[in-house]
């Protein structure tokens, strides 16, 4: 899946040949994060969204009742082309499925989130290991007690992405990543996870625990799982997001958001 170009890896996903994380596929391309909203609730979402510019940077949204994300993959189809989605109810859980047939109407706006999973490339080149790639799993992600800039009936926690790194990789992934601003940047925190509400590194609120070396410091990305942890706080009557891990993959490269 590395070396496929977008529109095939996505050929894949829509087949439903491919239906598991998205860490490390398709090799120099950037990765988002979706949520879909009907158009009523899609104006408040997107002044969130440009709230929280750290945990939701906007890479695309399409128009009202479009699949199509015409700005970064204009012949993709955002009902099929996302390994496993989530369909949140009035902040609950309702379903997990591969495909959004039976949920998609006419009136649904949908935003592409810029992904971390963007600029591991990126540390990767740099010679820091991503240790959930290494370990065959999900990337750990963790709600925490830093709060979101509210925006009409959305609100609710940060959730961070954390990957563990030995302290001499830290201050060059700080570097790395602050090329990235439409891929969350920077770090929002470094070191101590209970200085952010997280009490259990070995227990992700989203993702799997992976394993932190004796002397390695864990690092903390805002993470765009954090329209999922809004909608269970907000509440709205409906909202779909992709599953955890399980990224849209655009045709927009990843060098195109990198800034100098």
């Amino acid at each position: 899946m590395r070396n496929l170009t977008p529109e095939q890896f996505r050929e894949q996903v829509r087949s439903g040949a491919y239906t598991g994380p998205t860490a490390g596929v398709c090799d120099g391309f950037v990765q988002a994060n979706l949520a879909i909203l009907p158009k009523e609730d899609a104006f408040e979402f997107l002044l969130f969204c440009q709230r929280n510019p750290k945990s939701c940077p906007l890479i695309d949204v399409t128009d009202i009742g479009s699949a199509v994300p015409a700005a970064s993959a204009p012949g993709a189809d955002l009902r099929t082309d996302v390994p496993k989605y989530r369909v949140y109810r009035n902040g609950e859980l309702a379903d997990e499925p591969t495909d959004l047939n039976e949920y998609w109407t006419e009136d649904m706006v949908a935003f592409l989130i810029g992904c971390s999973f963007t600029f591991e490339e990126a540390l990767i080149r740099n010679g820091i290991p991503m240790r959930h790639h290494e370990e065959g799993v999900n990337v750990p992600m963790y709600r925490t007690s830093v709060d979101t800039v509210p925006a009409g009936k959305f609100s609710g926690p940060m959730v961070v992405s954390m990957r563990p790194m030995g302290s001499g990789d830290v201050v060059r992934a700080v570097q790395v990543t602050s090329r990235f601003p439409s891929v969350h940047g920077a770090p929002v925190h470094i070191g101590n996870p209970e200085e952010i509400g997280i009490r259990n590194l070995t227990k992700p609120d989203f993702g799997d625990a992976v394993t932190v070396r004796e002397g390695e410091t864990p690092v903390f990305w805002a993470c765009g799982v954090t329209p999922q942890s809004v909608a269970m706080h907000a509440k709205p009557s409906l909202m779909i997001t992709h599953a955890p891990g399980h990224m849209f993959v655009t045709d927009l490269k990843s060098e195109q958001l990198g800034v100098i």
